[in-house]
């Protein structure tokens, strides 16, 4: 359905906005079956679906003339998960009912409450809040909701994870028996669903995943590397793609703290938003991310709710998002409005099973790559570098004249050379990757052969994979994810080092031989990979098989077993 068919006020915002068509969801919800209903809409980031139910509810705000009328009780409420989710509906909101002359007040945790009840007092059409903000202020008697007409809930899914659910209730239980409900959450998990049936009647179903999913202007890029470099891969990836903006997700707190004061050890313009930052620090870092003063934003995934980067063109999945949804949803802050975005997934070796089955799940095709080496970013760089000195400027000629007196005193070719170092003391040094880590999901290629190691210890001994996994990891100061194939012979053990950590782990053990309590001898295979098909073998990174018998005495070298 066209824009036409709305009221003149809202068309006219849209033409003035730069709409020309709707896209799949605001499609859906203006169409005649969609009228007067409760909604329970589907849909992804950046589908535009805060317009969607700016639009939807736009006949229970508008009079017949498209006239938001005089300010009072709010006819509309829209509940939003976060803060800055909830600003950011409440701008759009702004322009699209800006003809119309109605009134929007938000209500939000970190900003004067005090403030907003007068506001809520002087009237509002339309009112934007997060939940515990919202019941704040109805407990208090100044949000009114005797004449609500229609109640939104964007991002239903986020707003329950988070814990908002008695909140919810209760505010719905405070609007009236006859108002629309309009549910907008981008999974439908059991909990979803029981709320919408105790909180709507006869609702219409809308799913525009499929349609919105539509991966045309993000590219996927699945970048393996070994455990041990996913921070340098990430470094190089900055340094390859030089993005205006880039959002680096992590999973936890702890996370996003280490990584970015990494980044910014390195020189960086980086900014951090996780749960343990206060809501003055969360504004100072978005602002820093608009005046573009900072080009990186280190983030869990609920911090970064509701943050809208128009220059955001890299998305990095620093640690691997839980589900096929949670990629879609991060991945989707990017390639916005037309505009090309990036969406990498760092993929440690052993996780490559994993991520390509959440991939096909997703039905994204991805691109499976090594993380860019020292060479490939340096070799960006001189290209980025002749490309911005071919690029036509007027010269001033102060500065002809200093360029005058430069070429007096030293040669074209030194004044070349002086001007790309002071271009590179600018820019981070990229990272060196450790060799040898493979790229490819799991069917596409062949097993990696590792490096073989012995052990002086073996059945004689009752060496068991229970205390000998360990004891590498210790030993060798790598993870039991970087040990391949345990075989134990009669007096020795052979095992396998992913080829990734091999000469780190010969360098530990060599360091602390001698310090075990056990004593154990580990030194490489005189004959490397042993014949196929010897006892105890295993795929690298996949489960050691037990053996009866548990560890050796501590203090005590391994015996045999009486």
């Amino acid at each position: 359905m066209p824009f036409s068919s709305l009221p003149a006020s809202l068309s006219e915002a849209l033409r003035a906005r730069g709409y020309e068509a709707p896209t799949a969801v605001q499609a859906a919800v203006i169409e005649p079956e969609a009228h007067g209903r409760d909604l329970i809409v589907s849909a992804q980031t950046g589908s535009g679906k805060t317009v969607a139910f700016g639009l939807a509810f736009a006949e229970q705000i508008l009079d017949e003339a498209g006239s938001a009328g005089p300010s009072g009780p709010p006819k509309a409420l829209i509940i939003a998960p976060t803060r800055e989710l909830a600003l950011q509906v409440s701008r759009e909101l702004m322009w699209l009912y800006k003809e119309a002359r109605a009134w929007i007040a938000t209500c939000v945790g970190g900003m004067d409450a005090s403030k907003e009840r007068r506001n809520l007092a002087q009237g509002a059409h339309i009112v934007v809040g997060t939940p515990g903000r919202l019941r704040d202020h109805l407990e208090r008697g100044a949000l009114d909701l005797s004449q609500l007409k229609v109640a939104v809930l964007d991002e239903a899914d986020e707003m329950l994870d988070m814990g908002f659910r008695e909140d919810l209730e209760e505010i719905l239980d405070a609007t009236p028996e006859g108002r629309r409900t309009l549910l907008f959450s981008a999974t439908m998990p059991k909990p979803i669903v029981a709320l919408a049936k105790r909180y709507q009647k006869d609702a219409l179903r809308i799913s525009t995943v499929g349609e919105d999913r539509g991966h045309g202007d993000i590219s996927y890029q699945a970048v393996t590397v070994a455990p041990s470099d996913i921070e340098n891969a990430v470094v190089n990836l900055l340094r390859l793609h030089e993005p205006d903006t880039a959002m680096l997700f992590c999973a936890t707190r702890d996370a996003v703290r280490s990584l970015h004061a990494s980044l910014a050890d390195r020189g960086f313009s980086a900014v951090a938003l996780s749960g343990e930052h206060s809501q003055s620090e969360r504004n100072h870092a978005l602002q820093a991310l608009r005046d573009r003063r900072a080009r990186v934003c280190v983030a869990t995934d609920v911090a970064a709710r509701g943050i809208d980067l128009p220059s955001l063109s890299l998305v990095i999945h620093v640690e691997l998002p839980r589900d096929a949804e949670t990629l879609q949803h991060r991945s989707g802050r990017t390639g916005r409005a037309g505009k090309k975005g990036i969406a990498a997934l760092i993929v440690p070796y052993p996780r490559r099973r994993r991520v390509d089955a959440m991939l096909k799940g997703a039905r994204i095709n991805a691109q499976w790559m090594q993380a860019p080496s020292a060479e490939e970013v340096m070799k960006a760089d001189r290209e980025r570098l002749i490309e911005t000195l071919l690029l036509p400027v007027e010269i001033e000629e102060e500065d002809r004249a200093l360029a005058e007196r430069l070429i007096a005193e030293r040669t074209p070719e030194d004044i070349a050379a002086m001007l790309v170092q002071a271009h590179r003391a600018k820019l981070p040094a990229p990272e060196s990757l450790v060799e040898g880590s493979d790229a490819g999901p799991p069917e596409r290629r062949e097993r990696i052969e590792g490096v073989w190691f012995r052990m002086d210890v073996g059945r004689q001994h009752n060496a068991d994979p229970r205390w000998l996994l360990p004891l590498l990891c210790r030993r060798g100061h790598i993870t039991k994810s970087e040990v391949g194939a345990i075989r134990i012979m009669p007096n020795e053990t052979l095992f396998e080092i992913h080829p990734a950590a091999a000469q780190r782990f010969q360098q530990s053990v060599k360091r602390t031989a001698g310090k075990d309590d056990n004593d154990v001898t580990i030194e490489p295979a005189p004959g490397g990979a042993p014949a196929r098909g010897g006892p105890a073998s295993n795929g690298p990174g996949a489960p050691h098989r037990h053996r009866r018998g548990g560890p050796p005495p501590r203090g005590a070298r391994p015996g045999p077993r009486r």
